[in-house]
């Protein structure tokens, strides 16, 4: 599957949603999609979705566009924080009525998520608690086993335990069963280990597209005495800077060459890993000043 953006654009009334965005997913993996609120995530996905379409530019799916291209909106799933409070069926009467429209749908490895995630298929879904709706939807969104498959921030309402079962349920199936898939996410931190790509959009922009491990190499925390500290960090592109007494902490974004590596060693300088998340905050912030 592909799924290409050219200049894409989304306004509601003089709100820019998504500011002319383009990129391109082509391979089967699972990308991280992170923003803070009102970043224009939901807004994408929707569009990738076919929920919406854009006010400019294009979005197609192996060159075609999507919206109102029922071959095309079979290959999408996106699933989200749906209020079922006006739902009557149970899960049971669910199951049967998405596997008649999906063709990918597994509803043998449906009924063994349920058993994980211990719902009860005969109460009605509005009387679920959101945790359990929760786990419902992620649930038709692994069993679907659409082509392109949008998780946006459904696990959310999970607690700690089933999150976990849900990750690792995600990266069982995706090594037997490969395809695109995107997840919208706040949980940083606890999610980024899934991640191939990621990809960081702020205020309708897309800051960043990029492999995981290429990303995270890009960041380094230089620690040492404050003054060759700020001696080696000169020039530099700084996220954050810490200062205990003599000693500075200093958030670098930019490979260090190997030359540069030698360097700080031999002014006694430490030199440490970047968490995604910290990239993540500072990033947005340096944006935001």
């Amino acid at each position: 599957m592909n799924v290409k953006a050219e200049r894409l654009s989304l306004t509601y009334g003089k709100h820019e949603a998504l500011k002319q965005v383009s990129f391109e997913l082509d391979s089967k993996k699972i990308y991280g999609l992170l923003g803070r609120n009102g970043a224009g995530k939901t807004s994408l996905l929707s569009i990738i979705a076919s929920f919406i379409k854009p006010s400019s530019g294009e979005l197609t799916i192996n060159g075609e566009v999507p919206f109102e291209n029922a071959d095309i909106m079979q290959q999408v799933a996106l699933l989200y924080n749906k209020d079922y409070q006006d739902e009557t069926d149970n899960i049971k009467d669910m199951l049967s009525n998405i596997e008649r429209y999906r063709p990918q749908f597994d509803r043998d490895y449906a009924d063994a998520l349920i058993k994980t995630f211990k719902l009860d298929v005969n109460k009605p879904i509005s009387k679920l608690s959101k945790g359990m709706q929760a786990a419902l939807n992620v649930t038709i969104g692994l069993a679907t086993r659409a082509p392109i498959t949008i998780f946006d921030e459904v696990y959310l309402g999970m607690d700690a335990p089933a999150r976990e079962l849900f990750y690792k349920a995600l990266l069982k199936d995706q090594e037997n069963h490969p395809r695109m898939v995107i997840l919208s996410t706040h949980l940083v931190s606890e999610m980024d280990y899934l991640f191939d790509d990621v990809i960081l959009i702020h205020e309708g922009n897309i800051l960043l597209h990029e492999d995981y491990h290429s990303l995270i190499e890009k960041g380094v925390n230089i620690t040492g005495d404050a003054d060759a500290v700020d001696s080696f960090v000169q020039g530099k592109t700084a996220l954050r800077t810490e200062q205990l007494g003599h000693t500075k902490s200093v958030m670098l974004y930019g490979e260090l060459t190997e030359a540069e590596e030698r360097l700080a060693i031999s002014e006694g300088l430490e030199i440490g890993p970047v968490a995604l998340q910290d990239l993540f905050i500072h990033l947005t912030e340096e944006e935001q000043q």
